[in-house]
C-alpha cells in the first residue's frame, strides 16, 4: 500500500512549546522530523482585534495515517487555547527522502 506522506503545521510563540512537542512527537515515533522556524511574523484576528505576535513555526514530517494521534499530543502540549494543527499533503518528493520517513515511523 502507497502511504501518504503529509507535513503537519502549528505556531506557538513559546519555544519551549516548540521543544515539548517535537521531542514527544519524535519519540512516540509519529514523526521523522520535526522542524522549528523561529522569528515569524503573525497577523490574526483573535476576540475581535487584530493581533501582531512573534512565533515559531512548526513542520512535522510524516504519514497521514498518523495525523489524529499528533493533533492530540500537539492540542495536549500546546500554549493555546485554539491552535492551527493542519496537514499538508507531500504531491512528490525524492523518492529516498520519503522512505526514511516511513523507516523512522515504522
Amino acid at each position: 500500500m502507497v502511504k501518504k506522506y503529509i507535513i503537519v503545521q502549528t505556531h506557538t510563540n513559546k519555544k519551549q512549546v516548540c521543544e515539548d512537542i517535537s521531542r514527544s512527537l519524535i519519540e512516540k515515533k509519529m514523526a521523522a522530523c520535526v522542524n522549528i522556524y523561529p522569528a515569524v511574523l503573525s497577523l490574526y484576528r483573535y476576540n475581535s482585534e487584530v493581533v501582531e505576535d512573534n512565533e515559531y513555526l512548526i513542520h512535522v514530517k510524516t504519514i497521514a495515517d498518523k495525523f489524529n494521534e499528533i493533533r492530540k499530543i500537539i492540542e495536549r502540549l500546546h500554549n493555546y487555547e485554539t491552535p492551527e494543527i493542519i496537514s499538508l499533503e507531500i504531491l512528490e518528493g525524492n523518492e529516498k527522502y520519503l522512505k526514511w520517513i516511513q523507516d523512522e515511523i515504522d
